[in-house]
């Protein structure tokens, strides 16, 4: 884990430019997720990100990073994260997620969310519910004076009881001028001191969820993450300031599942 002191603090200003940064992508997401319906290409869905991201006079977080080719990470059904747009119709059924990242004013605001499409069986319902949970109860602990461990190990602790596992390979971060900054968020408790928590930390938050194994791997495109068991995967991320009192959420949006619906 990070040392404290690599952890960046913003002030006011860079908080209210992380703010507009936030909102802009949390918009964007909300309209791309929208669009998600049977018939569309991934690739369709990706170019539309990119008209809206032009329209609200950014630009992709993710178009060039290290060579990534998309706009977006739109990923399904047992595609974690990573995925790339192309010619892949979504059929009903599918899960898929979209994952949008946008640079505006030169600060990041970096959010994710998993559609369902049409009817999806109650497995899939419950993996929904139960990561999207996982997700805010990580939030709760995005608290001045507690350690990230606390943070990191609440996604795991939701949902390994429900049978679901988390993805280990890959984890949430900090945010801010660059994608990702200390310190890394994973999803589980990491072993050994981590740091405290303070006020103007912003850190994305992002449990990748799988209803099977943990285990992934990487498909040739050397991008797309899939379960390795082929088992539909779920990812939901919010971008979080850690404040004096309650946490913030800069990617503010309506929560998808509904888990009291399910018994989660």
């Amino acid at each position: 884990m990070a040392r404290r002191h690599k952890i960046k603090i913003k002030n006011e200003r860079e908080i209210d430019l992380m703010r507009a940064a936030g909102a802009t992508a949390s918009s964007i997401l909300q309209q791309v997720a929208a669009e998600i319906a049977p018939g569309r290409t991934t690739k369709e869905i990706d170019d539309f990100a990119g008209e809206l991201m032009q329209q609200n006079d950014c630009k992709s977080a993710f178009l060039g990073y290290r060579g990534f080719p998309g706009q977006t990470c739109i990923s399904v059904n047992e595609e974690v994260v990573h995925g790339i747009g192309g010619p892949r119709r979504i059929q009903p059924g599918d899960i898929v997620k979209i994952d949008v990242g946008i640079v505006r004013n030169g600060w990041i605001g970096d959010n994710a969310t998993t559609v369902a499409v049409g009817e999806v069986d109650e497995a899939t319902r419950r993996l929904l519910a139960a990561t999207e949970q996982s997700l805010f109860e990580a939030i709760d602990r995005a608290r001045a004076g507690l350690h990230l461990a606390e943070l990191c190990g609440a996604v795991e602790a939701h949902v390994k009881p429900l049978g679901f596992t988390v993805v280990r390979e890959f984890v949430g971060h900090g945010v801010g001028r660059d994608l990702h900054e200390e310190p890394q968020v994973p999803n589980y408790r990491p072993q050994g001191k981590t740091p405290l928590l303070e006020p103007g930390m912003i850190l994305a938050i992002e449990p990748m969820v799988n209803a099977g194994t943990g285990a992934v791997k990487i498909l040739e495109d050397g991008w797309t993450v899939v379960t390795r068991d082929g088992a539909p995967s779920a990812h939901f991320e919010h971008t979080v300031l850690v404040t004096e009192g309650d946490p913030e959420l800069l990617t503010d949006r309506p929560r998808t599942a509904l888990p009291e619906q399910l018994g989660i």
